[in-house]
């Protein structure tokens, strides 16, 4: 009933939401530059400023459910603006490869850089993406919102992510990099070591893990603590729901992304009050480029992708109650999951010293565990200064991180 009454109250409010943009957009055209409106809303007073400020959030404040669009049109590429177009390598029903392919010869290193599937898009990825076109060859996990999947398909666990990044590397083939941020971690390691234990020739040349869950027992955070406050049947029975109607899922089991992003706005509530605080002065004020930093950003923060059920529940269950993975015991369609078996892969993992979400220690757990790889081939960062997000967006991440994922995929390319 959860989801239904969120989807009751989205269809009652969107007429008035749709109703706020239309009038805010009018009231500030002529702030904006654009032609005039017509006599009832040319006004500039103070009023009308104030109420386009207001009616914006107003319009803001709402969740969307379609993935937004990368926008990377174009990338530098040694002081060369070059083109970029998105193909579609491979599209399964979860999940499409898809392709930012540069228009150049030589494009860099081949990359899967594999998205978390936890209630945003893959587009949160976005300005790691452009950062990484620069030098390499890039491809991203484009995951799909489970609520525009349709029953006939099947579920989605744990297991099949990971089939779908064997998958995925098998098609782009030998010497491909892999470069995983936050929740696929775990996946990333199984992947790559049963690809490792098969001999499978498209194993990625290197792994690089960027502040993932590998190892929940060592500093554990707040959302850790979170995942261990209640018991799994807690969680499947008060956090998972049926899609609504009229949606192409109708009735399948899902994690609403709305649930997950209110959990993620409880934990900084009073920083984002504040950012609408910003948003409604600057649109009042005219500041258009400061608006529009807090625009971008709520586009995407407040765009939400539903997690299939059993994929969310067996990531709780494994990765944060029972720690499968580091205790050995993690199966991978009822195969143990061997990470001794990775010796071909050169490994990076990167943390951030302030991260609230993975705490230093969690990440660089793969490094042990993954003991058949040569020391040479074994390097880790952790970045002073940033939390979470600052490990893979941002000034650091482009200034002193990116620099470090770029020297070890480079070194290691065949």
């Amino acid at each position: 009933m959860l989801y239904q009454a969120y989807q009751l109250q989205s269809d009652m409010t969107s007429p008035l939401r749709m109703f706020a943009e239309h009038a805010s957009l009018m009231l500030g055209a002529g702030k904006a530059g654009l032609p005039s409106p017509p006599a009832l809303f040319s006004t500039a007073s103070q009023s009308s400023s104030k109420l386009s400020a207001a009616l914006e959030v107003l319009a803001r404040l709402r969740l969307t459910h379609a993935r937004p669009a990368y926008n990377l049109p174009i990338v530098e590429v040694a002081g060369q603006t070059i083109e970029v177009a998105e193909h579609k390598v491979c599209a399964l029903p979860f999940g499409t490869l898809l392709h930012f392919k540069k228009a150049m010869a030589n494009p860099g290193p081949r990359m899967l850089l594999v998205a978390p599937l936890s209630g945003h898009f893959a587009t949160l990825l976005r300005e790691t993406a452009r950062t990484l076109l620069a030098d390499h060859d890039v491809y991203i996990t484009d995951w799909h919102n489970a609520r525009d999947v349709g029953l006939s398909q099947g579920e989605f666990s744990l297991d099949h992510y990971t089939d779908y990044l064997i998958k995925f590397l098998e098609v782009l083939g030998p010497n491909t990099h892999m470069v995983a941020v936050c929740q696929p971690c775990v996946a990333a390691l199984a992947a790559t070591a049963i690809m490792a234990e098969d001999d499978n020739p498209a194993q990625p040349r290197s792994l690089t893990l960027m502040a993932g869950p590998v190892d929940c027992r060592v500093n554990p955070t707040g959302v850790n603590e979170l995942a261990n406050s209640k018991p799994i049947e807690w969680f499947e029975k008060n956090l998972i729901s049926h899609v609504p109607w009229p949606h192409k899922g109708m009735m399948r089991r899902v994690y609403p992304g709305f649930l997950q992003l209110t959990a993620f706005l409880s934990m900084n509530l009073e920083r984002h009050k504040k950012s609408f605080e910003d948003l409604y002065q600057h649109v009042k004020e005219g500041e258009l480029d400061k608006a529009n930093v807090i625009r971008t950003f709520y586009d995407e923060y407040l765009a939400v992708n539903d997690l299939p059920a059993a994929f969310y529940l067996q990531t709780v269950s494994k990765v944060f109650q029972t720690y499968d993975l580091p205790r050995g015991e993690l199966t991978w369609h009822g195969r143990k999951v061997n990470l001794k078996a990775i010796r071909r892969t050169a490994l990076l993992t990167v943390e951030g010293e302030r991260d609230d979400i993975c705490a230093v220690g969690q990440t660089v757990a793969a490094q042990d565990l993954c003991s058949s790889i040569r020391p040479y081939m074994k390097t880790h960062h952790v970045q002073t200064g940033v939390g979470h997000y600052g490990v893979f967006s941002g000034r650091k991440w482009n200034q002193q991180i990116y620099p470090r994922v770029r020297d070890v995929i480079h070194s290691s390319a065949g």
